[in-house]
């Protein structure tokens, strides 16, 4: 299956869905869009301008495990 993303104003939602309904469900799904999606992309892509340019903090898998031991010790108790 393909997936679109479609903006559109509120007035017409309801003949939009209307058209969407008169397809099967094997044609056609109706996803739910993801209300984070925006500021997920805002927050990913700063992390990716960071990682591009080079003032990403970066770590080894040794302190990766070393961190995550100590965090995991922490609430094992």
């Amino acid at each position: 299956m393909e997936t679109i993303r479609l903006e559109f104003q509120p007035n017409i939602k309801a003949k939009i869905l209307e058209l969407l309904s008169s397809f099967s469900s094997d044609e056609l799904k109706i996803v739910q869009e993801d209300p984070y999606f925006d500021e997920n992309k805002r927050k990913l892509d700063a992390s990716l301008a960071k990682v591009k340019n080079g003032t990403a903090e970066c770590c080894s898998l040794d302190e990766l495990d070393a961190f995550l031991e100590a965090t995991i010790s922490e609430y094992e108790n």
